[in-house]
């Protein structure tokens, strides 16, 4: 997908306070069982459509007014992904300011995942 300026823009900022973690990290942390929650943030028909095994979904549209109530401890180590991580990135920028202290972004995201060949759900 082609994006716009702005948008880039935007990514670029919010990747300035957003730690991102590549998908060999985030294989590292499972096999070490570090605890974490796994938050696809992709639209709804993206995650129908297939996921990576044992997240949870937050649509980048209402992660912000329903975080609270689905974690409720700011200090979960929280890790996002969408498409390719930039709408990752720029929830975990949100969260940040919502108070959550360990949110990382998936570098990219799903289209890494599926390029590597790892597992899927759907």
């Amino acid at each position: 997908m082609r994006h716009s300026p702005g948008f880039l823009k935007l990514v670029e900022d919010a990747k300035t306070r957003v730690r991102e973690i590549s998908v060999p990290e985030y294989l590292e942390w499972q096999d070490s069982g570090r605890q974490h929650m796994l938050v696809d943030t992709r639209e709804e028909s993206e995650w129908n459509a297939g996921r990576i095994p044992g997240a949870i979904h937050l649509s980048k549209g209402v992660i912000e007014r329903d975080i609270e109530r689905l974690i409720p401890d700011p200090g979960t180590t929280l890790v996002l992904y969408c498409g390719g991580g930039y709408r990752s990135a720029l929830a975990a920028d949100n969260l940040q300011r919502m108070g959550y202290t360990n949110c990382l972004s998936l570098a990219g995201g799903w289209r890494d995942w599926v390029e590597r060949g790892l597992p899927v759900e759907k």
